[in-house]
């Protein structure tokens, strides 16, 4: 079955050959046994391709959730009192890696020496099945139901400028006012250009004029540090900032709904040693209260 399924998936005998570590003559052996035991055909040959036919297509439909099975009982059998191992490939923001996850990374290293972390830092939302990662740190809305996501802390977000910004413009009193300021954009925001308030029950939905829009928070921070604008950025960004007066809260009395940061991660029943101790790290790492980790605190 797993030789069948690998012919179908890579397209050809050679190529399932090459992956599975077989001469291809058994490859072909497997595939002939297979259809002779059923009494079917379930692969179409030529020279050229390989094709399903409609019993083939039915028997790989079927085999796919079988095999995936067994690999969760591999995964779980290897899992009673084994070490985190191999390579680990995951995915994260570019601010959010260099402030927070490169420290608990080198906590988790420091941990399982036998695990190698391969860490791809990008803002744009990976594919993590085509991709081939293995975990991702996601923060903000889920658009993928597919995935399993473990929740790591929720983000309150801030409204907040340089003092020396506030100085030249003035201070919005109420989100309207945002219209006449200079706006500093995320662009990978999930609203668009409009930014959201909520007061008294009341919500404001406000589309800002971007004198920056970039896809990185750090672009901005640094803008708003030097005093071109106003930014909408999370906690784990500029809470510091906001601790040290280099940029100044604004629109307090208005809330914004947090977003929430996830581990997440393709479906399995049975995570792999490597997998699980990892989501777990970061659970321990992000998911206190306490202010004096490095990381994002819980606001509430």
């Amino acid at each position: 079955m797993q030789t069948f399924a690998k012919v179908v998936e890579l397209g050809s005998f050679a190529a399932a050959a090459d992956k599975l570590d077989l001469a291809r003559s058994v490859v072909t052996r497997q595939i002939a046994h297979l259809e002779h035991r059923y009494g079917v055909r379930l692969l179409n040959r030529t020279t050229r391709k390989l094709s399903l036919t409609d019993a083939g297509q039915a028997f790989y439909e079927r085999v796919r959730p079988i095999l995936a099975e067994v690999a969760d009982l591999e995964l779980a059998l290897q899992a009673q009192g084994s070490t985190p191992s191999g390579r680990l490939r995951v995915s994260a923001p570019v601010s959010f890696g260099i402030l927070h996850l490169g420290p608990a990374i080198a906590e988790y290293l420091q941990q399982y020496p036998e695990v190698t972390i391969d860490l791809d830092l990008n803002d744009r939302v990976v594919d993590l099945v085509e991709d081939g990662y293995d975990v991702a740190v996601r923060i903000g809305p889920l658009l993928d139901s597919s995935l399993v996501a473990r929740p790591l802390a929720p983000q309150r977000l801030h409204v907040c400028a340089s003092p020396g910004y506030i100085e030249r413009h003035g201070a919005p009193r109420v989100p309207e006012d945002l219209k006449r300021h200079r706006c500093l954009h995320y662009a990978y925001a999930s609203t668009g250009n409009e930014w959201r308030f909520e007061k008294d029950g009341i919500s404001h939905l406000v589309r800002v004029n971007a004198a920056l829009r970039a896809n990185n928070g750090d672009v901005l921070r640094t803008a708003a540090l030097a005093g071109h604008g106003i930014i909408l950025q999370p906690e784990f960004l500029i809470g510091a900032d906001l601790r040290a007066g280099r940029l100044v809260a604004l629109l307090e009395d208005y809330a914004h709904t947090e977003i929430s940061m996830y581990a997440v991660y393709p479906h399995r029943r049975f995570l792999s040693p490597k997998v699980r101790s990892f989501v777990e790290h970061l659970e321990r790492r992000f998911g206190a209260s306490s202010e004096d980790r490095a990381g994002p605190r819980r606001t509430r």
